[in-house]
């Protein structure tokens, strides 16, 4: 068996595979002992047809329904038994080489959990692109943020960040990690249902001593974004806002780590407060019932908290900042990772 396995989540995604996979398959097999394997979260446009007709070298694990991004994932590396994984988005093209800095790190360091690449705009490959750009952050409210994009600025890439560095976490889109690892701990949440759960499991996976790191000196993937929910969409919203909260009540490690939780809550009323004056009603409500949401599951979370032994060191991973991030951001006007982090 390879040791490398490349996994890609597909729902109804025939014409992005067919645009994507090529690169991804070429730059893959290139590296050598990798497996290119879709898992198609019960597609009903044909795209496991296409596969079989299209891309013959390609495994295919053909799930029963559409499990979502997290629970999708999980059932599908449970399936395997590869060393490392990448999950990849459907709506990604690899560069050249892109993935033996990858392996090469895993490799090479044992404290390794994850590492992502270099993450571009495939509508515009000198910019980073959102997701994930060159290693993610959080700051001291939870506030997620990356090294070429600060909130809804996104940086061209320069070479500012061509130096690998430790971060919080990388993005979902192109995410390395090794599978036993990524098992023992439960895999993506699946109370997540999408958005935030990559966050949350590097997260974890660093409050139990595991680096997470950015491989921007050599990887580099190019990513479409919003292939599932665009920006500004209101399920997106939900997601984003309720699956935030979560993550705080599960990994915050800090003795008023309550405290960080009720501040959150009222930035997140102004957020609301600013969309129903900007007429956008139906964000605001997003914002309401993502709050609603995560109430209704606050027991489930706690106990997620208790379960994960968090808070017991009050030793708080570097990578979540002790400012704000949003404040630096708009009293500061900073708006690069740079000249916000110093």
């Amino acid at each position: 068996m390879n040791k490398t396995a490349v996994v890609i989540l597909n729902w109804n995604g025939r014409d992005l595979m067919r645009k994507y996979l090529p690169s991804v398959i070429a730059t893959s097999h290139a590296t050598g002992g990798v497996d290119v394997i879709v898992a198609d979260n019960a597609s009903t446009d044909g795209s496991v047809e296409m596969l079989k007709s299209e891309f013959p070298s390609v495994g295919i694990i053909a799930l029963d329904r559409n499990y979502g991004f997290a629970e999708g994932y999980n059932r599908a590396l449970a399936q395997i038994g590869h060393s490392y994984v990448v999950l990849l988005n459907s709506d990604v093209a690899t560069a050249e080489g892109w993935l033996q800095p990858l392996v090469s790190l895993m490799d090479s360091d044992p404290t390794v959990g994850a590492c992502g690449p270099k993450l571009l705009d495939d509508k515009d490959h000198s910019r980073f692109e959102y997701a994930g750009a060159a290693g993610g952050y959080l700051d001291a409210y939870g506030f997620p943020f990356c090294r070429g994009r600060i909130l809804d600025n996104v940086e061209a890439d320069n070479g500012q960040y061509d130096d690998n560095a430790d971060c919080l976490w990388v993005s979902g889109a192109a995410l390395m990690t090794r599978r036993e690892l990524y098992l023992s701990l439960g895999g993506l949440d699946t109370d997540f249902f999408a958005h935030m759960e990559e966050i949350d499991l590097c997260w974890r996976m660093r409050n139990k001593g595991w680096r997470i790191v950015a491989v921007t000196n050599g990887a580099k993937v190019f990513h479409l974004g919003g292939a599932t929910l665009a920006q500004g969409n209101p399920r997106k919203t939900f997601l984003n806002f309720r699956n935030n909260l979560t993550m705080l009540v599960k990994n915050l490690n800090n003795k008023t780590w309550w405290l960080t939780l009720v501040i959150r809550m009222n930035i997140d009323s102004i957020a609301l407060l600013r969309f129903l004056a900007g007429g956008e009603v139906r964000q605001s409500w997003a914002v309401l019932k993502a709050h609603i949401g995560f109430w209704w599951q606050i027991r489930k979370s706690l106990r997620k908290r208790a379960t994960l032994k968090v808070g017991r060191s009050h030793e708080v991973v570097p990578e979540v900042r002790t400012y704000s991030m949003i404040w630096r951001r708009y009293a500061h006007k900073l708006n690069t990772f740079n000249t916000i982090d110093k």
